[in-house]
């Protein structure tokens, strides 16, 4: 089994170490895996060392924010030389900007009607690599766990049997931090082309990732995507439906490029998904 999509606690909204991500991947009989944080390469070196003792083929992985025509997009990034100071570059600006942005964030939860703090938020983030930065998936967490807030109305879909309630924390940020909701706030990402080019001079191969969560009513976009250079496509996604991963993995098929599988497991941020959990029925595509 495969699974190329992954966050460690080096993500501002993953939950556990490399090692304890190639410890999951082991008991679920993965045999090749990659850990693809957020902008930052830091598990690489860990997650390949703890692979290695499990006889796990371990490939050097990131995940990058990027834009094209407006639109926020995910590129993902293989056999990276993960040593390399263009990845420090893009793990800088990403933090700076993410102090000011979680303050904005903070500010627009309380318009919407929630008592929520700095302090507070500080509390939740204190142990994670990512102090500072406060992500939706942090707010629903505060948000969800308080008792004054049980049956609040804009929360009641996010509890047990509510139509968000599989994966509470990140559908509450996708209702309400993700690119064009309400409390979004807005983060200025290399182009695309740029990202392309970084990681394809750091020895890597880069491919999209979960191109449906970002397209959706785009769709007309991935032609002009495609034709950038991108070296594959994240066909199977926990993400993607069966109907979707066959339209994107006949998409690859036709213009050779490489097919991904990825389960994009977080941890607590999103309960209802794990370790290779990506619908590739494929051998080791």
């Amino acid at each position: 089994m495969v699974d190329l999509h992954m966050h460690s606690r080096y993500s501002d909204d993953g939950e556990f170490s490399p090692s304890e991500l190639v410890r999951k991947c082991s008991d679920a009989g993965i045999k090749i895996m990659s850990v693809t944080d957020h902008n930052c390469v830091r598990a690489n070196a860990e997650a390949a060392e703890a692979a290695k003792a499990r006889n796990i083929c371990y490939i050097p992985g990131i995940e990058i924010d990027c834009t094209f025509r407006d639109i926020n997009f995910h590129m993902l990034g293989y056999g990276i030389d993960y040593k390399s100071n263009d990845f420090m570059e893009i793990e800088r600006n990403i933090e700076e900007q993410s102090i000011r942005t979680s303050m904005e964030r903070l500010v627009q939860t309380q318009v919407l009607g929630f008592h929520v703090t700095e302090n507070d938020m500080w509390e939740i983030a204190k142990d994670n690599y990512w102090k500072d930065i406060w992500t939706g998936e942090m707010f629903a967490e505060v948000l969800l766990s308080r008792p004054e807030y049980a049956d609040h109305p804009l929360l009641k879909p996010y509890r047990p049997g509510g139509s968000r309630g599989d994966n509470p924390y990140v559908n509450f940020y996708w209702d309400y931090y993700a690119q064009g909701k309400s409390c979004y706030a807005e983060e200025k990402y290399p182009g695309m082309e740029d990202i392309l080019d970084v990681i394809h001079a750091n020895g890597g191969f880069a491919v999209l990732a979960h191109p449906w969560v970002n397209l959706k009513q785009n769709i007309d976009l991935l032609d002009e995507i495609l034709d950038l250079g991108p070296d594959g496509v994240e066909a199977f996604s926990s993400y993607h439906t069966r109907e979707q991963a066959e339209f994107f993995y006949g998409i690859a098929k036709e213009r050779n490029l490489i097919v991904t599988c990825g389960s994009d497991y977080h941890g607590k941020t999103k309960p209802a998904i794990q370790v290779g959990q990506h619908h590739c029925r494929l051998a080791y595509i």
